[in-house]
């Protein structure tokens, strides 16, 4: 029997719906200050996908490009219009790829984290998991 690749999910108030249909390239735990504005939390998880892997329905998301302190590369947040909530986002490093939010999926419990990275931000107290790899900074290129 051949296993499902298809995962949903979407914005809080449902009017932005999504739909992956592959399996991630990476799926990485981020603590740069960027995530942590974008989740208004600790970190945010980030479900990266070849573009032609997700499908969007529903309302159009709107976006917010910036360049990043860091690296001077423009990232692309994409967030629902009625309700706010950032579902995905691009970035000029990583052309062809799509990042999901991990909290926006229906059973966000699906994928695993692969990694840590931007850790020199992170919050003093948090830990990591033995088995995940953990970086100061960004990942090397794929």
């Amino acid at each position: 029997m051949m296993k499902s690749y298809v995962h949903e999910g979407g914005c809080q108030c449902g009017a932005v719906r999504y739909r992956t249909t592959q399996l991630p390239k990476r799926v990485l735990a981020c603590h740069c200050a960027t995530c942590k504005r974008r989740t208004g939390s600790a970190y945010g998880i980030g479900v990266y996908f070849e573009d032609n892997a997700v499908e969007f329905t529903g309302e159009i998301l709107q976006g917010y490009e910036f360049l990043s302190d860091e690296s001077g590369r423009w990232i692309r947040n994409e967030f629902c219009p009625a309700c706010g909530t950032t579902v995905s986002w691009t970035l000029e490093l990583r052309p062809g790829l799509r990042a999901i939010a991990g909290g926006t999926y229906d059973d966000p419990n699906w994928f695993e984290v692969q990694a840590h990275i931007w850790t020199r931000s992170a919050r003093d107290d948090m830990h990591y998991p033995d088995h995940i790899e953990v970086f100061e900074k960004a990942l090397p290129p794929m």
